[in-house]
């Protein structure tokens, strides 16, 4: 990960870090040069999004398998736990016990993969990417890899994108085609055919505010807190390259020691978060104007 013959600068370390895995839809690799780009997609995101889904649907699929009427163990204890708290909170918002049916495991599955994807920030900054930097070249692969699919914008806003679909959906299962389309006319400042434009306006504006708010706030928490990580480990590589300032050594434990803790309730308040707002944006498709 270092240039040839130095090693890394603090800024040099971080933006490598920094940096995705980018491939264009012919495999090609490339790298972003504006802000939105349609024609890459990050595959370290991809595959770990993938992976962690997957992982994190056999869990629950193994729990309801081993299920049993007697007295449950840990693992089956703990998943129940947790389906009772989602199918809790998706009663208090959505009404429609039909809806519930599907909307309550999709809650489980968002809970249990968000966690799943934040919580690879608690592996050491240099673990996965080190061993990358040797297996990754080799393979015909650039040097770059990171690990957090929710410290990445594209994964954020996909998810939340695909929550606006589902609201889409259940407006239009609730309401109808013609009475969802005549709310979004007619609310919320009246039905008048001239404040027709004015309502149409304020309802895209609520959508794209609910769906972007969604996203950027799971990937700004994440990303701060990735970017912490690297911080901290700068203090532990300045003092393993210069030997001296035993400071930064104990700094390095201090501070890692405590963030890490932290961001054990961070990670799963925000798996949580994004989790009640999807109950909540979905319950809201449940209701009229």
């Amino acid at each position: 990960m270092a240039a040839e013959g130095h090693a890394p600068s603090a800024g040099e370390y971080i933006t490598h870090h920094l940096q995705h895995l980018q491939k264009n839809f012919s495999f090609e690799s490339v790298k972003q040069t504006s802000i939105v780009d349609f024609s890459l997609f990050n595959l370290d995101s991809v595959f770990f999004s993938v992976v962690l889904g997957t992982l994190g649907c056999f869990f629950l699929w193994r729990a309801a398998r081993k299920a049993t009427s007697g007295v449950p163990g840990r693992f089956q204890a703990a998943v129940e736990i947790l389906s009772e708290m989602v199918e809790n909170q998706a009663k208090g918002v959505i009404h429609n016990a039909a809806s519930r049916k599907l909307v309550s495991p999709l809650a489980l599955t968002v809970f249990v993969w968000i966690f799943l994807m934040n919580a690879m920030d608690m592996l050491p900054v240099d673990l996965i990417p080190a061993i990358w930097h040797s297996v990754g070249p080799a393979m015909g692969f650039k040097d770059y890899m990171r690990v957090v699919p929710t410290a990445d914008l594209s994964t954020t806003l996909g998810l939340s994108t695909s929550v606006l679909l589902m609201c889409v959906f259940y407006n239009i299962k609730i309401k109808g085609l013609g009475g969802w389309g005549h709310e979004l006319i007619s609310a919320p400042f009246g039905a008048h055919p001239l404040l027709w434009p004015f309502n149409f306006l304020m309802q895209m504006i609520e959508f794209v505010a609910k769906t972007v708010s969604h996203g950027m706030r799971l990937f700004g928490n994440m990303f701060a807190g990735e970017l912490v990580f690297m911080l901290i480990a700068l203090m532990g590589g300045a003092f393993a390259m210069s030997a001296t300032g035993f400071g930064l050594a104990i700094g390095h434990v201090i501070a890692g020691t405590v963030w890490t803790l932290f961001h054990i309730l961070v990670i799963t308040l925000q798996a949580f978060i994004f989790m009640m707002l999807t109950l909540i944006y979905i319950g809201q498709a449940h209701d009229a104007h």
